[in-house]
C-alpha cells in the first residue's frame, strides 16, 4: 500500500470507531495487517473481535450483564490503539514516506533512558553547559521519537520527573517531547507521564505538563471517554486548590493567542509605521462625518470597572496590546528564528538560560538592562534566545554601546517600575503566555512545521471537551471565557457560553442583552430580538438595549414597531441627533416623509453641518415633491466632498425639474466620481427608477437620457 492508502485507510478507521462502527473499524484493520503482516497484530485482533462477538451474542440473548459498556469501552480503546500500531509499522516500512513520518521515527535510540537520566543532575550540577546540553537534546529524541513507550523506558523518566534534583530545564524538555509525540500517535504511558508531571510542586513543569494534558485530549477528544483512568486522574489533579484557575488560565490564554495574526499585522501595518512618522493629525481632522449613535456596539455598562476601557475597545497602541496579554513580540522575532540553535528541534521548546552554550562567553551580552529584560514576562523563552543569539551578530563595538544604552534607560527606571516589568502578571499566567508562545513559534515558524498538524488551526474550546467540562463549567470561569470571545468577536462561541449561563440564572439581564448582541452579530435578528425583548422585561430603561430593539426591527423591515422603540429612546435622551436620524429613516421607510422632514430638520438645526443629515433631508424632500428643497441641499452637499449617489440625486432632480442639461452634467459628474464607471452608476440608477416615474418622468424618456448620456461620455 502506498501512503496515501495507508492513511486514507486509517483515517476510515478513526471515523468508523469515532461513530461506534466496529465492525466496520476491524474490516479496515484487517487489509493494514494483511499488508503488514505482522502475527501479533493478526492475534491481537482476533482477540477484539472475538470479544466483541460474545458481547453482541448475549446482547441479542437479552442477558443483563452490568459490566457490557466497560467492555465495550474496552473493545474500542482496543481497536484505536491496534489501529494506531498498525498505522506505524505500516508507514514506518514504506520508503520515501512524508518527512514527518520518516524524521520522527528512526530506528531505536542507542542510548538507554535509564542511564542518560540517571547522569543529568550530576551535569547540571558540575555547571557543563554542552555536555548538559547534548544529553537534554537526546533525551528529548528518544521521549519524541519512541513510537510507544515501554514500561521499562517510562519508569526511570517517571522517577525523574518526581526527584526534586532532577534538573528543571530536564524535565521541561521531558513534557515537551511527550506532547510532540501524542500528536502523532497516542501512548497511553505517555498521557501517564503527562499526568505525573501535573503533579509536580514547580508550578514551570506543572503548567507545562497541564497545557500538554488538554492539548492532547482535545486531539483525541473522541477517544479518550472510554479511558475511565483519565478522569481518576483528572480528578486527583482538581484536588489542588489552584487547579480551576490554572486551568481557567490556559483556555483563556489559547483564545487569545488565536488574535496573533491580527496583532502581528497590526503592529507591522498600522502602530509601527505611525511611531516612525512621530506626527499626528488632530482628531477632528480625522473624522469628518456624523458621530457614531451613542453606544453603538457593545453596551458600555458591561465594562468591567476594574479593567478599564482597554477591554471594550479596539487595541490601538502596543502598550494596551500587551496589556490584554496579547502576544506583541511574534511581529518581532518573526525573522529571528533562522539560528542554528533552532535547527535542534527540541531548543523552541527550551527554557531560557543565560547558561545556554551558544552565548559563548557571558560577558559578550552582560548588562543590567539585558537581564532585566530576560526577566520580563511578555517576552517568552524562544524569542529571548532570538535577542541574544541576534546580539552576538552585532560587531562588539555596537554590541556594548547597545547594553550602554539599556542599562542607561533601565537604571532610570525605580524599584518600582522595575518590579512592574518584571512581573506584570503573576506566575500562573506569565508561564502560560510564555509556553503557549513557544508552542505557537514552532507550529508557525519551524522550517519542516507543514509536518506537523499545526494545534493553532484547531478551535481549542477546552471547555466544551466532555473531559474537561466538570474542571471549566462554574458559572464564574464560564462568564471569564464568554466575556473574553466578546470583546475578541467570536461572536458565536460567546453566544453558546452566555445560553448556558441564562438557563443557570434567568434574571440577569446583562446576559440576554450580550446574548441577543452575539445573535445580532451574526446575523440572527429574530433570535437577538427575542433575546433583547427578554432583557427588556427586566429593565425596560436601557438606552442601549432600546437602540438595539429598534435596529433589529428596522432591520426585519418592521419600521412601525423600529419607530415606537426610538421615541422611547428620544424620551429617555431628548434630542440625540442619531436617534433623530433614525426616527426620519423609519419614517422614510413608512412613506410617510413629512414626519421624516421633520425628524431630519430638527438633527440639521442641532448639527447644522452635516452632510450626511442633508443628504436625508434633500432624499425625504424629492420623494415629498418639494423639489426645489431638495435642489437647495444637493447644492450644499455638492460643495462639500460629493459621492456618486449624491451627484446622481441631484442630476434626478434637475431632470424632474425639467432641467436636462443640467441633469446629464451632475450624471456624468456621477459616472466619473469613482471607480465602476457607467456599469455601477447604471446599477444606482436603476435602483431608483421606482422613484423617478413617481416623480412624474416618462418612462420611454429614460432609454433616451441614458443613450445621450452615454455618448457624452
Amino acid at each position: 500500500m502506498s501512503t496515501k492508502e495507508i492513511l486514507t485507510a486509517c483515517s476510515g478507521i478513526t471515523d468508523a470507531l469515532n461513530n461506534g462502527e466496529l465492525k466496520t473499524a476491524f474490516d479496515l484493520i484487517q487489509s493494514l495487517i494483511s499488508g503488514v503482516q505482522e502475527l501479533s497484530f493478526q492475534n491481537r485482533l482476533n482477540e477484539l473481535q472475538d470479544t466483541y462477538r460474545y458481547l453482541l451474542h448475549y446482547y441479542e440473548e437479552g442477558t443483563h450483564d452490568p459490566a457490557r459498556e466497560q467492555i465495550y469501552a474496552t473493545i474500542r480503546t482496543g481497536a484505536y490503539e491496534l489501529a494506531d500500531r498498525v498505522r506505524y509499522r505500516a508507514l514506518s516500512a514504506l520508503t520515501g514516506i512524508s518527512h514527518a513520518w520518516s524524521w520522527t521515527f528512526p530506528s531505536p535510540h542507542p542510548v538507554e533512558v535509564a542511564e542518560l537520566v540517571g547522569q543529568m543532575p550530576a551535569q547540571y550540577e558540575e555547571d557543563n553547559p554542552t555536555w548538559f546540553e547534548t544529553s537534554i537534546i537526546c533525551l528529548f529524541e528518544i521521549v519524541w521519537k519512541t513510537p510507544f513507550l515501554s514500561a521499562d523506558d517510562a519508569a526511570p523518566l517517571r522517577r525523574a520527573l518526581a526527584d526534586g534534583r532532577f534538573p528543571l530545564p530536564a524535565k521541561c524538555q521531558i513534557v515537551s517531547a511527550l506532547l510532540l509525540g501524542l500528536q502523532m500517535l497516542f501512548d497511553r504511558e505517555k498521557l501517564d507521564l503527562l499526568f505525573d508531571a501535573a503533579a509536580e510542586e514547580d508550578m514551570e513543569v506543572r503548567i507545562r505538563a497541564l497545557i500538554a494534558i488538554c492539548l492532547t485530549l482535545y486531539k483525541y477528544r473522541q477517544r479518550t471517554p472510554y479511558y475511565p483512568g483519565i478522569r481518576h486522574r483528572l480528578d486527583t489533579l482538581a484536588e489542588a486548590p489552584d487547579f480551576r484557575r490554572i486551568m481557567q488560565t490556559v483556555v483563556l490564554r489559547f483564545i487569545l493567542s488565536r488574535e496573533t495574526e491580527k496583532v502581528t499585522h497590526k503592529i507591522q501595518e498600522e502602530i509601527l509605521p505611525e511611531m516612525r512618522k512621530l506626527k499626528f493629525t488632530s482628531q477632528g481632522e480625522r473624522f469628518g462625518l456624523l458621530s457614531d449613535f451613542p453606544g453603538d456596539g457593545v453596551n458600555p455598562e458591561w465594562k468591567d470597572p476594574a479593567t478599564g476601557d482597554h477591554v471594550t475597545k479596539k487595541l490601538e497602541e502596543y502598550a494596551s496590546l500587551q496589556e490584554e496579554g496579547l502576544d506583541v513580540s511574534h511581529s518581532t522575532f518573526i525573522h529571528l528564528k533562522n539560528f542554528g540553535f533552532f535547527r535542534e528541534i527540541s531548543n523552541w521548546f527550551l527554557p531560557f538560560t543565560l547558561r545556554h552554550s551558544s552565548f559563548g562567553n557571558r560577558e559578550n551580552t552582560h548588562s543590567v538592562g539585558m537581564d532585566t529584560l530576560m526577566q520580563a514576562v511578555f517576552m517568552c523563552n524562544s524569542d529571548k534566545y532570538s535577542l541574544f543569539l541576534s546580539l552576538l551578530k552585532i560587531p562588539e563595538t555596537q554590541r556594548k554601546q547597545i547594553m550602554q544604552q539599556m542599562d542607561s534607560q533601565f537604571g532610570a527606571m525605580n524599584k518600582q517600575q522595575l518590579q512592574e516589568l518584571k512581573s506584570k502578571h503573576n506566575k500562573v499566567e506569565s508561564i502560560t503566555s510564555q509556553y503557549i508562545q513557544d508552542l505557537y513559534r514552532f507550529y508557525k515558524l519551524y522550517p519542516h512545521r507543514a509536518e506537523f498538524e499545526d494545534i493553532f488551526n484547531w478551535t481549542l474550546d477546552f471547555h466544551l471537551l466532555p473531559a474537561l467540562k466538570p474542571y471549566l463549567s462554574d458559572a464564574e470561569t464560564l462568564l471569564n471565557i464568554a466575556e473574553l470571545y466578546l470583546r475578541k468577536g467570536y461572536y458565536e462561541d460567546a453566544q453558546t457560553l452566555y445560553d448556558w449561563l441564562i438557563e443557570r440564572d434567568a434574571q440577569d439581564e446583562m446576559l440576554y442583552q450580550k446574548a441577543g448582541y452575539c445573535r445580532q452579530m451574526t446575523g440572527d435578528l429574530q433570535g437577538a430580538l427575542a433575546a433583547y425583548l427578554r432583557s427588556e422585561l427586566l429593565n425596560p430603561d436601557s438606552k442601549w438595549l432600546l437602540r438595539r430593539l429598534a435596529d433589529c426591527y428596522r432591520m426585519i423591515k418592521q419600521p412601525e414597531k423600529a419607530l415606537a422603540v426610538y421615541r422611547r429612546y428620544e424620551q429617555l435622551s431628548p434630542d440625540t441627533v442619531p436617534a433623530l436620524i433614525y426616527m426620519g429613516h423609519c419614517c422614510l421607510e413608512m412613506k410617510n416623509y413629512a414626519d421624516a422632514l421633520k425628524y431630519y430638520f430638527k438633527a440639521d438645526y442641532l448639527e447644522p453641518e452635516s452632510p450626511k443629515i442633508w443628504r436625508a433631508v434633500a432624499w425625504s424632500s424629492f420623494l415629498s415633491g418639494k423639489y426645489d428643497q431638495a435642489r437647495h441641499y444637493y447644492g450644499k452637499i455638492l460643495d462639500r466632498r460629493p459621492l456618486m449617489q449624491d451627484f446622481l440625486n441631484a442630476g434626478h432632480t434637475e431632470w424632474v425639474l425639467q432641467h436636462i442639461q443640467k441633469a446629464l452634467a451632475f450624471y456624468r459628474s456621477a459616472v466619473k466620481a469613482e471607480d465602476g464607471g457607467f456599469d455601477k452608476f447604471h446599477t444606482l440608477f436603476g435602483q431608483d427608477i421606482p422613484d423617478l416615474l413617481r416623480a412624474g418622468i416618462n418612462p420611454s424618456e429614460i432609454p433616451m437620457l441614458l443613450d445621450r448620456l452615454q455618448y457624452t461620455l
